[in-house]
């Protein structure tokens, strides 16, 4: 024993002295490795130490070099130049072979790093590293099943029976997730397969878990409006909820973080005033940095479509200098946002369009549709490059196996010049049609209608293969719509489906499959069957019913926004549901205490809306026609596209117009005067054949053609098609100089516009006004003779005015019975003498 003891002093300095130096289990190789400040480094550490690299070490040296790129700019990462150095080759076999020795987050983090260094996906170690995943699966801690989603999600394993699984994980140990980046990510990755019920599980529990995390964390909440995107859900209360975070953090947010938001929320239908407002100041702060393609190519996407004229020009000058630097996606890119703006810098739109033609062999088929689309939209004209294009689209037509993807490269083809359809093609697009949802096959009906319409051949012979590529369409409408068993999924595929050949083949069949599945009208889906009503211009009762019913039963569920798309159709149709008091009442309740929250130029159409149905609610007209909302109307339309910005301003003055004529108790001023005469000088005032003969006739029934006069323009702008007066007596007062018809150049006809202030002037004592306007069929539903709502206020506010209104349906006059001309002018002279008691 003493012997031992002995034994055991002389050792104690030896095993003491490590505790002075270095630690005993100090690892020299991955000291090494965390020093290393380049690649090179790295790898001249790797191949002197092949034989000494441990798991660690090889997770330790994948990851660094995946913080080193990620640290640099993207057009500064050497990517390609790690993958071909030899000892990469070294860490990919070294991993490959100690899979099994990893514990579960090494293995998930290996396969993430690997994707991020664009390792291939078929390549041997990615391949056993999602193996080994999947057979972890169970054991994986819900970070690591996150993160491992992404890695299927790189591999476009959305749908695999792997996403499945983790899809019923999540379902399973949703309410242990306390991480909103762990929850927002596998929400994204998910999104393919989620039921109903797992959609709002993780609804909810996003946004309780927003709540709780940091509001810096900005991209929590972007993802769960992407997941949003993904499924096509609009939750307004959860959508609020992101977007006042991205408020919170605009001064933080690039370009590419500003379009991407924007871009969701063009998806979704969902436009914030505050937002874009603020994303649009944040662009501008940027423009100066944005100096390389990439930074530049996202900064010209997001704030191009808000900017300026002359802030464009000058993104649009930037973009010329820069051209030449463009890759092929910054190039889609650019070209996608010059069509958006409308651009007309043809020198710009030129060299975009070299540029695309030299890139032309990278963009797969859905991208070569998208450039092609957006030149012919910019009215590009180079031939050579169409039809290199033609070849391009013929040639993925045929390969193609995605309906969505086949539709969209036969509309593309069908637009470019001198369109032709071939036999390989017809055929293409004939096996293809039995598999495509309603808006596939809207896309088809437009393509073959174009080629019909285009096709040389047409006119000299029965095109026989767009007869049988339209009987075919038909049949697959048809039969797709007597298949539905599910409104909320019809109700998607009809979003964008509109047109002749909805009109003339779906439509009636389309209703009567609405009302077949009216029992599945429910609180969540009653603004999107609505807005289809309105669109359609499509009167049936029983379901505009059946909207107000939901709508009163449910009002406390459905988002306050959400009243203007409901009300739209009673207001667009000119209809009043059984209980319209209490519907309209209701409706406008619970928008009411949200008046402030609502976007501006969405409060305007709301409020046209209601005007139009008679409806002025007078804490909404007081909001509208303050100077505060005016102002912050005109900074939001600002940022908006043309269309929609003209669209408000008009609605915006017809309101204003109505609100004046109809409830002069508000003391609103009419303030459109100018914006009116401006209307004027550019609208267009050539007229109908059927108007002309009218004009005519009046005269002879009158008793000559200065009796009536056209084209008049009445206080707060309106345009009635001809006037004519009558004494106390109801006899006709000729006008001082008789109105006349001007030929144009081009052999148009148009009014000589006439002065409102001086016709009304001239009006006898005693005598009546007498508006006498053509109604063509933009009055009338589609599927009745009932008149709509506009046509109706525009002759309560003519008679406000003091006319006697007297308006010709155009199935009236087009009709069996007035097919003489003795009948058109007894017509007349009935509608005309009948007008004044």
């Amino acid at each position: 024993m003493a012997l031992f003891r002995l034994r055991a002093l002389s050792l104690w300095p030896r095993l003491r002295r490590p505790l002075h130096g270095r630690p005993a289990t100090q690892d020299q190789v991955m000291e090494q490795l965390g020093a290393c400040t380049s690649e090179d480094q790295l790898f001249d550490v790797v191949g002197k130490n092949k034989a000494k690299l441990s798991v660690g070490h090889v997770d330790r040296a994948v990851s660094t070099l995946w913080q080193m790129q990620k640290e640099r700019p993207q057009v500064l990462r050497t990517l390609e130049r790690v993958r071909a150095h030899p000892q990469f080759l070294t860490l990919r076999v070294l991993a490959e072979n100690k899979i099994a020795l990893m514990d579960d987050a090494a293995v998930v983090d290996m396969l993430y790093n690997v994707l991020r260094l664009s390792v291939e996906h078929h390549d041997s170690l990615v391949q056993q590293l999602v193996t080994e995943g999947w057979n972890r699966l169970d054991s994986l801690q819900m970070p690591c099943l996150s993160k491992f989603s992404v890695c299927l999600s790189d591999q476009h394993l959305q749908h695999s029976p792997l996403m499945g699984q983790i899809t019923e994980i999540l379902s399973q140990k949703l309410d242990t997730i306390q991480d909103a980046r762990v929850l927002s990510t596998l929400m994204i990755s998910v999104s393919s397969l989620v039921s109903p019920r797992l959609r709002d599980a993780l609804l909810e529990k996003a946004d309780a878990l927003l709540d709780t995390m940091d509001p810096s964390h900005y991209n929590n909440p972007r993802r769960v409006v992407q997941f949003l995107r993904n499924i096509k859900h609009t939750c307004r209360p959860l959508l609020e909820k992101c977007n006042r975070i991205f408020l919170l953090n605009v001064a933080n947010l690039d370009a590419e973080n500003i379009g991407m938001i924007l871009g969701l929320y063009q998806s979704l239908q969902f436009n914030n005033c505050d937002f874009r407002l603020a994303a649009k100041q944040r662009l501008a702060e940027l423009v100066d940095s944005s100096t390389d393609a990439t930074s530049f190519t996202k900064l010209f996407a997001a704030l191009g479509p808000m900017a300026s004229q002359e802030t464009r020009d000058g993104l649009e000058g930037a973009a010329l200098l820069m051209a030449d630097d463009l890759n092929a996606q910054q190039t889609l890119a650019v070209v996608e946002t010059l069509e958006e703006i409308q651009s007309r810098n043809l020198q710009l739109i030129s060299k975009i369009a070299s540029v695309v033609h030299r890139n032309l062999a990278v963009y797969k088929p859905a991208e070569v549709a998208r450039v092609t689309m957006a030149l012919i939209l910019l009215h590009y004209q180079n031939p050579e490059l169409f039809a290199k294009l033609r070849s391009v689209l013929e040639r993925y037509l045929q390969v193609s196996i995605f309906p969505s993807e086949v539709a969209m490269l036969t509309r593309v083809l069908a637009m470019l010049p001198c369109p032709r359809l071939d036999e390989a093609a017809a055929s293409r697009v004939a096996a293809m049609l039995p598999q495509c949802s309603l808006a596939d096959l809207h896309g088809f009906a437009g393509a073959v209608a174009r080629w019909a319409r285009n096709d040389p051949s047409h006119r000299h012979s029965t095109p026989g293969r767009y007869v049988r590529l339209l009987q075919t369409l038909n049949r697959c409408g048809l039969a797709r719509l007597r298949k539905a068993d599910r409104l909320d999924l019809l109700l998607e595929e009809m979003r964008y489906v509109a047109g002749e050949w909805f009109e003339e083949v779906l439509l009636e069949e389309t209703v009567e499959t609405l009302l077949r599945l009216r029992e599945q009208v429910s609180w969540t889906n009653v603004p999107e069957l609505a807005l289809f009503l309105t669109k359609t211009n499509h009167l049936c009762t029983p379901l505009l019913d059946r909207v107000a019913d939901v709508t009163v039963e449910n009002i406390d569920k459905i988002h306050h926004s959400a009243t203007y798309a409901i009300l739209l159709p009673f207001s667009v149709l000119n209809y009043d549901p059984l209980r319209a008091d209490e519907f309209f009442h209701t409706c406008i309740q619970h928008f009411t205490p949200h008046i402030s929250s609502f976007d501006p130029h969405l409060l305007v159409l709301l409020a046209y809306s209601l005007a139009v149905a008679e409806c002025f609610p007078p804490e909404l007209i007081r909001e509208i026609f303050s100077v505060d909302f005016l102002a912050k109307l005109d900074c939001q339309l600002e940022t908006m596209p043309d269309a929609l910005n003209m669209r408000v301003r008009l609605r915006l003055m017809e309101l204003n117009r109505a609100v004046c004529l109809e409830c002069p108790e508000f003391q609103v001023p009419w303030f459109h005067e100018r914006y009116c005469q401006q209307l004027q000088k550019r609208g267009n005032g050539s007229i109908s054949p059927t108007q002309q003969q009218i004009h005519k006739m009046l005269g002879d029934v009158l008793g000559g053609i200065n009796y009536a006069t056209v084209a008049v323009r009445t206080p707060y702008f309106y345009t009635i098609d001809f006037e004519c007066m009558l004494d106390r007596h109801g006899r006709p007062v000729p006008y001082v100089e008789p109105s006349h018809l001007h030929i144009t150049k081009e052999g148009k006809v148009h009014w000589w516009p006439s002065s409102a202030e001086k016709d009304r002037t001239e009006l006898p004592p005693g005598a009546q006004r007498v508006a006498v306007d053509f109604l063509d069929s933009r009055s009338f539903c589609k599927n009745s003779r009932h008149m709509k709502g506009e046509a109706m206020m525009r002759k309560r506010h003519l008679e406000i005015l003091g006319y006697h209104v007297t308006q010709i349906p155009h199935f009236e006059w087009n009709s069996m019975e007035l097919s003489t001309t003795d009948a058109w002018k007894d017509y007349l002279r009935k509608k005309i003498f009948a007008a004044v008691p």
